[in-house]
């Protein structure tokens, strides 16, 4: 049997955004990417969105599947999902990957970053990225951005991983790109250091959004992490 990878997807973004790495990585194992609430065609929550409802949905989909000997890749939010998954189920995951994952979550931080998720600036101001998220989410797109507002503000609040990193202790690679706007070279070193089993890799000229990352490099890096040859 295969090992299973996992593949989460950041805010906002879609599981399709893995295309160019799936052939890949599924001559070594057997792929997942499943869709947070609220993305895709999957309806937004009657009671928002949280960083706990989507840890819950992660939860959910394993044990539907029956999954084990389980491998997770994170971009972003899925990232900060698949870690919060491991503070209570670390038994039946290997490992995990996150890239581009947000950190140091405050609520000043929180405010700033949701006030640029305004749908009628983003229409206004970057069509070309209002006609992504349209097309990846459908019209509902325009009440996802408020709910992933939310969701960073409560992240603001109340972040569930602070102060509880050094409880993960499986290996985890921890890896950010050096042109990344959003996420800090020193908040990644930072949770780093705070793993026990912690590996870091920074990416080389390399922004947040997954599409902007060299599919050979990271590749590379997973080749590398999971050791497959």
């Amino acid at each position: 049997m295969m090992p299973n990878l996992i593949l989460l997807h950041g805010a906002l973004g879609h599981s399709d955004i893995f295309e160019p790495f799936t052939k890949e990585l599924s001559k070594y194992f057997t792929i997942h990417k499943p869709l947070f609430s609220g993305h895709g065609n999957i309806e937004i929550p009657e009671n928002g969105i949280t960083i706990e409802k989507y840890t819950q949905e992660l939860k959910e989909f394993i044990d539907k599947e029956n999954l084990n000997d389980i491998h997770i890749f994170g971009h972003s939010m899925g990232g900060y999902v698949a870690l919060c998954y491991a503070l209570e189920n670390q038994k039946i995951l290997n490992s995990i990957m996150t890239l581009g994952t947000k950190f140091d979550w405050t609520e000043e931080q929180a405010l700033k970053e949701s006030k640029m998720l305004n749908p009628e600036v983003i229409a206004e101001k970057i069509p070309k990225y209002a006609e992504l998220l349209k097309n990846q989410h459908g019209e509902k797109w325009r009440q996802l951005l408020p709910a992933i507002s939310e969701m960073m503000i409560s992240l603001g609040k109340n972040p569930p991983l602070k102060n509880h990193l050094e409880k993960i202790n499986l290996p985890v690679q921890i890896m950010v790109g050096d042109k990344d706007s959003m996420v800090t070279l020193e908040e990644s070193i930072e949770v780093y250091r705070n793993i026990p089993n912690a590996k870091l890799a920074i990416l080389p000229g390399t922004k947040h959004p997954m599409d902007k990352v060299r599919p050979n490099l990271l590749l590379n890096l997973m080749k590398d992490f999971w050791n497959l040859s």
